[in-house]
């Protein structure tokens, strides 16, 4: 029978530990010994080895695997390892770790840590009031964009914002700053606070406004210019947002939001706030020489059909205002008419059928005329006003009028 090592005595000692190497220079005699000379000088004496005992070799352990100790002491630590087998044990988890403090990695986190260590949470201890699944896209890219924010310095919340979208075909423009699209957020969130019954931000006596013209008096109140304050009022909004939506259980969901223009239940109101969240976000990015990506794929596939489901009325709206082609076969409500595919190929993808001539009308495969093939997170960005709609489609097919129209209204979604 022979020991761990192969002695031959049956004494299991302690494994052989390889002590640190030395960085080798590019031009470093490699024949030389561990503690070799430089080439053509006379080799260096041996080291004097300490004697030492046991705890002050243990307390060595630290030192000798970041190469700090003297070429003694690493002889003395290295000598009692092949004796010693707790010390040895340790001495090779000490070298695990030093190993990985000296790896390279990139300071960027992952962007789906924190929906790994949340998903580990709640599967050891379920939150008692979950958030409704419905609401996850708004709380998922309020918190990207929070820690943006926390990421960026004082200087950086007034870097200029270039915002821009579409109105009756024609591209508008606006400057503003980091901490000027967080106030119009603040403001346009506020449009939900007030239909849970919660404070508007505006005050409580605001008369109904749009989008746009809450955001211009919202700059127009502040007392100086907009500043990095304005993340913790926006934060909490959006907090108190989450909270209040899953308190108030399933109901809720069905409760109108209205934009004066127009209205939408909560669950597409919250959908439409993470989208408008999202998009701002990466003007913010922009602006700031920062990475950015784009949501989940889930989300990201929750956003274009909510822009799918809202695109007929649009396309209606555009052509009682005279900017779309006149309908062609109109049919009873709920009745499948003329419709145009849309293809979005990536993240968050799928197929769309788009009623052409009636927002009543349904969307259907057999009375297809055209088809539209994009990138998901192109449609996003057609439909938040960043990308001209002749520009927009990587493939089209079939009545270029309908493609137009149905490019053209997309589009006409943004705002402010």
């Amino acid at each position: 029978m022979t020991g761990a090592n192969g002695d031959a005595d049956g004494v299991a000692r302690a494994p052989w530990v390889p002590g640190p190497r030395r960085a080798a220079d590019d031009h470093a005699d490699l024949t030389a010994e561990v503690y070799g000379t430089e080439p053509g000088e006379d080799p260096e004496p041996e080291p004097a080895v300490p004697v030492l005992t046991h705890r002050v070799l243990e307390s060595l352990l630290g030192a000798w695997a970041l190469s700090a100790c003297s070429a003694g002491e690493t002889r003395a630590v290295e000598d009692h390892l092949t004796a010693c087998a707790p010390c040895a044990d340790e001495a090779l988890r000490l070298r695990d770790a030093v190993a990985l403090l000296h790896e390279d990695r990139d300071l960027d986190l992952d962007p789906l840590l924190r929906s790994r260590v949340l998903e580990s949470c709640l599967g050891r201890r379920p939150a008692r009031i979950p958030i409704p699944g419905w609401v996850t896209p708004y709380d998922a890219e309020t918190a990207r964009l929070d820690a943006l924010l926390r990421d960026i310095g004082e200087s950086e919340w007034h870097a200029p914002v270039r915002l821009k979208w579409y109105e009756e075909d024609r591209l508008v423009r606006r400057k503003a700053t980091v901490a000027g699209v967080i106030g119009h957020l603040l403001a346009v969130d506020g449009l939900v606070s007030a239909a849970l019954g919660l404070d508007d931000p505006l005050g409580a006596d605001t008369p109904e406004l749009s989008p746009a013209e809450r955001t211009h008096a919202f700059w127009a109140g502040l007392d100086r210019p907009a500043s990095r304050t304005l993340r913790g009022p926006w934060r909490e909004q959006s907090h108190t947002l989450i909270r209040t939506v899953s308190f108030a259980g399933r109901g809720v969901a069905d409760l109108t939001v209205t934009y004066k223009d127009f209205a939408l239940p909560l669950r597409d109101s919250l959908l439409e706030r993470a989208f408008e969240c999202w998009v701002h976000a990466e003007d913010i990015a922009q602006a700031v020489a920062y990475p950015y990506a784009p949501p989940s794929g889930a989300h990201l596939h929750d956003m274009i059909d909510l822009a799918a489901r809202l695109l007929p009325a649009a396309l209606a709206n555009r052509r009682r205002a005279g900017l779309a082609s006149p309908a062609r076969h109109l049919v009873a409500a709920g009745a499948p008419g003329r419709s145009l595919h849309l293809e979005v190929e990536g993240a968050g993808g799928g197929h769309w059928y788009i009623a052409l001539d009636s927002p009543a009308a349904v969307g259907s495969p057999d009375h297809t005329v055209a088809q539209v093939a994009m990138d998901g997170v192109e449609f996003c960005q057609l439909v938040a006003g960043h990308v001209p709609p002749e520009e927009a489609a990587a493939g089209q097919d079939g009545d270029r009028e309908a493609i137009r129209d149905v490019l053209s209204a997309a589009a006409s979604l943004s705002r402010l």
